[in-house]
């Protein structure tokens, strides 16, 4: 592959910015002299960072930090591109071909495959992989590499465990899948489009409980003149890292008394309550063990470290007493006066914990370009990976040239159903009707009369003569007002879960899943997701050219054929159920007339569920599998016609 360059300006001077063909190294060389030898040739390796200007800027730039070995000053160089037409290109691609080439030199790549067109040994693919793997990115690193998180079989199954629709589908188009697909190749193509999933449950799985207040979320129950008490090990191990002064009772005293003595005499000590901040009184009961640690200060270091360190006299209210006493005249204000622990002891603990759980999380207020806390690779590699522009998105795609043609109906596509009206009307017809209309206009004020609108009219009159009825007349007016309601019908059950939600109150079950039980209805989601998948796998068979794969082709459209006829047997369930709500009904009513002898009038149309839901829910993709038999058909009659004339 040919190395990226591009014309760039170096101190005002036009030139040619390239990459050397092994991507060891970036060279400068001058336009003028013409067959100048390059001015400035910088190695990759002693390349520490990039800076490019954003779109949005009117010139494109490139800086490069340069630091050379065994130095601690940087120096940058400033290129500015000049060509007219593909100055971003140009910079885009240098900048993404330096940033590669880095990133192998820091790792130990001797080949870059991506440049070069090579490969490399296999040793050096093991060695890269534990490099990645045993630095402090690694975990992170991991989260990013779609090839590893493919392969990763037991992130899939956590996965799988925690998202119960996901896990059916998967079962289940496993269960379905044709025999000329293996089950590998089957899972490889089902987490190829769920990359996503898996990226979000890894970054969960790696988020982790930080510290907390662990002596206020323990409370022993007292029941019967028995002290009962719950803790765990963790629970232990974060009371001696916050409390070391329990720490230190617990090494001088057991096992002088047992393990669970201790504990049970520590959480009723005035130790204990000292410790959560709470003020201790006369009425708490002593413990001649516990209580000789009551004197000590469990943060002495904390207290050494205070007064070692410069405190302002402007915050130092005891300094301030020292050298401005105030014992004359007005006291100060409460909070100006120096105070003892003891006198509000819940405000300085919960403080002094607060900065132990604080230190112990990293600062976000601190300059991220300084490699404070990480080593120069994972900063550096931290600092590139924002130069790599966006990621590429993964996802199957449908290569269809017409994408109308399939979702039309049988009729020509290019002539509307407007249009197929109007080619059936008459035109003389036509013209003696807006005659007749314009003619009544004229001879009559009234509105209503000349758009043919007559309020003592009644249905029968239009039924008995339908080719009078015409815009104004009672049936037409009929007619769009029940199909205005059934828009608004269709639009509100679309719409309803996601406004039902949002106002924080639920809904009915009927409409949310369109009268069909919830045993149903979790079988026409799971047939839904299962056909779906297999429609992935024809299109991407079917539209790949490949010979080879004609078999699988037909085996994946009898796998399309036998999701038709699970369709087909969800209807037919729900339909069973729905009847039976029908025959509830109607022995209601046969028991109402029985009791009171009145006939009630009900609508049973009016339950809903039934086949015809089902295949209003799942006609989207009855229509999907149609269209791919149909091509199939279309592609296999092409195919044979072909044969027959060779």
């Amino acid at each position: 592959m040919v190395p990226p360059r591009g014309s760039a300006a170096y101190k005002k001077k036009d030139g040619t910015l390239a990459l050397s063909k092994d991507s060891k190294s970036v060279s400068w060389t001058p336009v003028a002299p013409p067959g100048s030898k390059p001015a400035m040739n910088l190695p990759v390796s002693s390349i520490t960072n990039l800076q490019q200007t954003p779109a949005s800027s009117t010139k494109v730039m490139l800086k490069i930090f340069e630091q050379a070995p065994r130095t601690s000053a940087q120096e940058t160089h400033v290129f500015s591109f000049t060509s007219a037409t593909s100055a971003r290109a140009e910079a885009d691609a240098i900048r993404d071909a330096l940033s590669q080439a880095i990133q192998a030199s820091k790792s130990g790549e001797t080949t870059l495959a991506a440049l070069d067109g090579g490969s490399s040994s296999a040793a050096m693919a093991i060695a890269s992989a534990i490099s990645s793997k045993s630095g402090p990115m690694g975990e992170e690193a991991s989260f990013f590499d779609d090839a590893r998180l493919k392969q990763d079989v037991e992130l899939q199954q956590s996965l799988l465990k925690s998202n119960s629709t996901l896990s059916k589908t998967f079962v289940e188009t496993l269960r379905t899948k044709p025999e000329s697909i293996s089950s590998s190749q089957l899972t490889s193509q089902f987490w190829s489009t769920r990359i996503q999933l898996l990226r979000a449950h890894a970054i969960e799985r790696s988020q982790t409980r930080g510290a907390y207040n662990v002596l206020s979320s323990i409370n022993p129950t007292t029941v019967d003149n028995t002290t009962t008490l719950s803790i765990s090990k963790e629970q232990i191990q974060l009371i001696f890292n916050q409390h070391p002064l329990v720490r230190r009772a617990y090494d001088e005293n057991v096992p002088k008394i047992s393990e669970e003595a201790f504990w049970s005499r520590f959480f009723l000590s005035r130790l204990f309550k000292k410790l959560k901040g709470e003020r201790t009184t006369d009425a708490d009961p002593t413990d001649n063990v516990l209580d000789r640690y009551l004197q000590y200060d469990e943060d002495t270091e904390r207290a050494r470290r205070l007064m070692a360190a410069h405190v302002p006299h402007i915050i130092d209210v005891e300094g301030n007493e020292e050298n401005h006493s105030q014992r004359k005249g007005n006291q100060p204000d409460l909070t100006m006066r120096p105070t003892s622990i003891d006198r509000v002891p819940i405000i300085r603990t919960l403080n002094a914990l607060s900065e132990k759980i604080l230190s112990h999380v990293a600062p976000n207020d601190i300059d991220p370009s300084l490699p404070i806390g990480v080593d120069e690779e994972t900063f550096n590699s931290l600092a590139l990976r924002d130069l790599e522009g966006d990621a590429e998105e993964n996802r199957v795609v449908l290569n269809i040239k017409d994408q109308s043609r399939f979702f039309n109906s049988d009729r020509e596509p290019d002539v509307s159903a407007d249009a197929l009206l109007y080619a059936k009307q008459n035109p003389s017809k036509v013209l003696k009707s807006l005659q007749s209309d314009l003619a009544r206009l004229t001879s009559s004020t009234d509105l209503s009369t000349a758009i043919g609108v007559d309020s003592e009219s009644d249905s029968s009159d239009d039924e008995s003569n339908p080719e009078k009825a015409h815009v104004g007349s009672k049936s037409s007016r009929s007619a769009a007002t029940a199909q205005m309601l059934s828009a608004i019908a269709s639009q509100r059950v679309q719409n309803e879960e996601l406004s039902i939600s949002s106002a924080g109150f639920s809904t009915v079950a009927t409409s949310s899943t369109s009268g069909l039980s919830s045993a149903i209805f979790d079988r026409l989601a799971l047939t839904h997701a299962t056909t779906t998948e297999f429609l992935s796998h024809f299109w991407n068979a079917f539209l790949s050219g490949e010979p080879s794969r004609a078999n699988e082709i037909g085996q994946l459209l009898e796998t399309l054929n036998r999701a038709m006829e699970r369709i087909k047997a969800v209807a037919d369930d729900a339909e069973k159920e729905r009847q039976k709500e029908v025959d509830k009904f109607k022995k209601q009513v046969q028991d109402f007339y029985e009791r009171t002898g009145k006939r009630r009038r009900f609508d049973y149309d009016s339950v809903a569920g039934g086949a015809k839901a089902v295949n209003t829910l799942l006609g989207p993709t009855v229509k999907a599998v149609e269209v791919a038999t149909r091509e199939y058909g279309r592609a296999l009659k092409e195919q044979g016609g072909t044969e027959d004339t060779a």
